[in-house]
């Protein structure tokens, strides 16, 4: 082989190599890469970059590569128009059809976070803040005759509010949902974060799933922490099975509507069964919606020698503080100014 004839193959072979990776790159931008089946959700926050959006497409394989992503969206002048919100991906999106959406504000959904411990009536104004029907919302809650025929694995007959079982998490809402569909995935929530055992435990202490959600959410209101959550939980069970009163705050916050920690006065002498302070036992609904840490509390509770306990401003946050006996209790009363 001469030298001129090899000097053509290298320039040949270059070129092909050159061609090729054109092709092999705008294959790469302008054909769908994705790696998944139906549908993404898929959210970008405000202030996020070029880089944290392509790097986030990556990880959720709408994109073969971070560099495709920079040289589309550089080459149209895209650079500094991504607009953030939740979007709906399908698997057959191609880059460009990624960044028409998410630099024209297509978003499909609405993020909603409903904290632990909401109730139905804060679940609902933060529904109508963001442009849902928060009055239907509540208005279903309680009167949920439909949702106890399609969900009566949680809600006995003489349920008449869902209050607790609308399970707090950061869901994605489309825009136009259905208030009843907004609702259900809710109590599909729940459904799924009790599991078969937790209820195969609660048969086995012979009570109920609706009084374990109603303790459940009694204990959220009361305490933060996980552990004192279960010792919290051991105390009220062990009122209850010795005929004492709950003395809780939470339900009658609830049914008062206010946020007091202790309450005092005409609040103690409320002729309610949601004051715990004068009926025994349980109140008639939950007073929260519950997260999973109240809840596993409530069925699994931390035995203790203490009978009472207080929450106090400690060193500008809250402590619970335990006692034994009530002139403990007293006298922690006392020292905390409460």
């Amino acid at each position: 082989m001469n030298i001129k004839y090899k000097k053509y193959l290298i320039i040949g072979l270059f070129i092909t190599l050159i061609f090729g990776g054109i092709f092999y790159f705008r294959q790469q931008v302008y054909y769908a890469q994705s790696k998944f089946t139906g549908t993404k959700i898929f959210e970008i926050a405000k202030g996020e970059g070029n880089k944290e959006v392509a790097l986030k497409l990556k990880k959720a394989n709408l994109i073969a590569g971070e560099i495709y992503f920079y040289y589309y969206i550089k080459s149209q002048g895209l650079s500094n128009k991504i607009m953030p919100g939740v979007y709906e991906f399908s698997s057959g999106l191609t880059i460009p059809e990624i960044v028409h959406i998410i630099t024209n504000g297509e978003e499909k959904f609405i993020r909603i976070t409903f904290p632990e411990g909401f109730s139905a009536k804060l679940m609902a104004k933060r529904l109508s803040e963001n442009n849902l029907d928060g009055k239907k919302f509540f208005e279903i809650v309680n009167a949920p005759k439909e949702f106890k025929k399609r969900y009566n694995y949680l809600t006995p007959e003489n349920i008449k509010t869902l209050e607790g079982y609308l399970f707090p998490d950061t869901y994605f809402f489309k825009k136009d949902i259905k208030t009843e569909d907004i609702i259900g995935r809710l109590l599909d929530t729940f459904n799924e974060k009790l599991t078969e055992q937790m209820k195969a435990d609660i048969a086995k202490q012979n009570k109920s799933v609706e009084e374990i959600i109603i303790m459940a959410s009694i204990i959220e209101k009361e305490v933060q922490t996980v552990e004192d959550m279960k010792i919290a939980s051991g105390i009220f069970w062990k009122r209850m099975k010795n005929g004492q009163r709950l003395e809780s705050d939470a339900p009658l916050s609830y049914i008062l509507g206010d946020t007091k920690d202790q309450h005092s006065g005409r609040d103690l002498e409320l002729d309610s069964p949601y004051n715990t302070y004068r009926n025994i036992g349980l109140p008639p609904t939950p007073i929260s919606n519950p997260g999973l840490n109240a809840i596993s509390a409530a069925i699994y509770p931390m035995e203790s020698n203490y009978n009472f306990f207080l929450t106090a401003n400690v060193d500008g946050g809250k402590k619970v503080i335990y006692s034994a006996t009530f002139e403990e209790h007293v006298a922690n009363r006392h020292k905390y100014g409460l």
